[in-house]
């Protein structure tokens, strides 16, 4: 639930404060789509994701940490991008030629900005923060993300 909704926040100030579309111009069925993708998507699959990877790799070194963070980064980061981008541009209605096109335009540029916030992020989040708050605190930094997500998937 907290996934969809902040996935719903992303994309709120994606177009009320980056795109400037004010109240009048503002797309509700995208920020929908958005919320759905979140709850559907985001939420469960990195929820998963973060009890695999604690299995994977047991414990709350700083090595560890480190660990986790390249495994995350390096294996699990490149392939949800490309699924959510996927995922945005068929609940667009885009054709699969159209999506692929889409994809191969915004997956390096998205992935490269999300190597620039993401590693931090998730060293301190291995590393302080129990596995059962993770991905909370991932969403909460992920309002920023998820507006830029929003952003660059949305854009035709």
């Amino acid at each position: 639930l907290v996934a969809g909704a902040l996935m719903g926040a992303g994309d709120v100030i994606a177009q009320q404060l980056v795109e400037q579309r004010g109240l009048r111009g503002h797309h509700g069925q995208r920020t929908l789509k958005m919320m759905a993708i979140g709850f559907c998507f985001v939420g469960p699959v990195v929820g998963g994701w973060y009890k695999v990877l604690d299995q994977l790799i047991p414990g709350a070194t700083k090595v560890v940490a480190v660990k986790k963070m390249l495994l995350d980064q390096g294996g699990f980061a490149p392939c949800f991008l490309g699924c959510f981008l996927a995922i945005t541009g068929a609940m667009n209605g885009l054709s699969v030629e159209e999506n692929w096109s889409k994809i191969q335009q915004d997956y390096v540029d998205a992935l490269l900005t999300n190597y620039c916030i993401w590693p931090p992020v998730q060293i301190a989040n291995f590393y302080f923060v129990p596995l059962n708050h993770r991905l909370a605190v991932v969403q909460c930094v992920a309002i920023v993300w998820n507006c830029y997500l929003s952003w660059k998937a949305n854009r035709l």
